[in-house]
């Protein structure tokens, strides 16, 4: 049997991660998983269920939080650093002028990069997928894109990672699971576009990286997200 865990952040990208293995293999088929690593707020755990609700998916939330209690990452509840309220663009200038050279913030790594957080989740999922689905065949769905990787903001989203770790994924698991991002080298607004063309429940998804009630339009994803939907002529039905 061939089987999906899509790793679901209960954002845009993500779900129609969802939307796209549901239409590939059949809701029976499919599973999403949410991590919580220790971030400052569960809205996008809540997202992520409620879209695993939505399609009727059996969902596991994974929790790797005590490898990344060290980490002074921006995202984190124990940071002492607030979240920055720039574009990733913004960010990366102002980082590279100011860094020590050969610094990964020098070579474009913006303060919400989680550490090797990617790199964590698919390894946690790749257990699950061996562990609830033994003898098939599973790919897990990763949502990371172009724009993500742009300006190597966050380095584990780039084709390269994904390539790398998928094959290291495979190796480690007789060739049973595979990690395939469908919007590697794709752009956010190219996202928003297939979930449109999909019908993806856009409307459960929280992108923010602050909690509260209503996304803050002003974190470096809420920037993207809006242009994204800008770039499409559409309204953002989450807003």
């Amino acid at each position: 049997m061939k089987k999906a865990i899509v790793l679901s952040s209960g954002g845009v990208d993500s779900t129609v991660c969802v939307a796209m293995a549901v239409a590939k293999f059949g809701a029976e088929n499919v599973v999403t998983t949410s991590i919580f690593y220790g971030q400052k707020h569960r809205k996008e755990l809540d997202s992520a269920k409620a879209v695993a609700d939505f399609y009727n998916l059996p969902h596991y939330e994974l929790d790797i939080s005590t490898i990344l209690q060290y980490s002074n990452c921006s995202l984190l509840a124990n940071s002492s650093q607030e979240i920055s309220h720039k574009s990733y663009a913004e960010q990366i200038s102002e980082q590279a002028a100011t860094a020590p050279a050969n610094s990964a913030a020098a070579n474009g790594k913006v303060s919400t990069y989680v550490p090797f957080r990617n790199g964590l989740m698919l390894s946690a999922c790749a257990s699950l997928a061996q562990s609830i689905f033994e003898n098939d065949d599973v790919t897990l769905y990763l949502g990371a894109h172009g724009d993500d990787a742009a300006g190597n903001a966050y380095a584990d989203c780039s084709s390269e990672f994904v390539e790398t770790i998928s094959k290291a994924i495979s190796i480690g698991t007789y060739n049973q699971v595979k990690v395939f991002a469908p919007f590697a080298g794709m752009t956010k607004a190219d996202v928003v576009r297939e979930g449109l063309n999909l019908k993806a429940p856009l409307e459960l998804t929280w992108s923010c990286y602050e909690g509260g009630d209503k996304p803050c339009g002003t974190c470096g994803t809420c920037i993207d997200r809006a242009a994204a939907f800008a770039a499409n002529n559409a309204k953002d039905p989450a807003l």
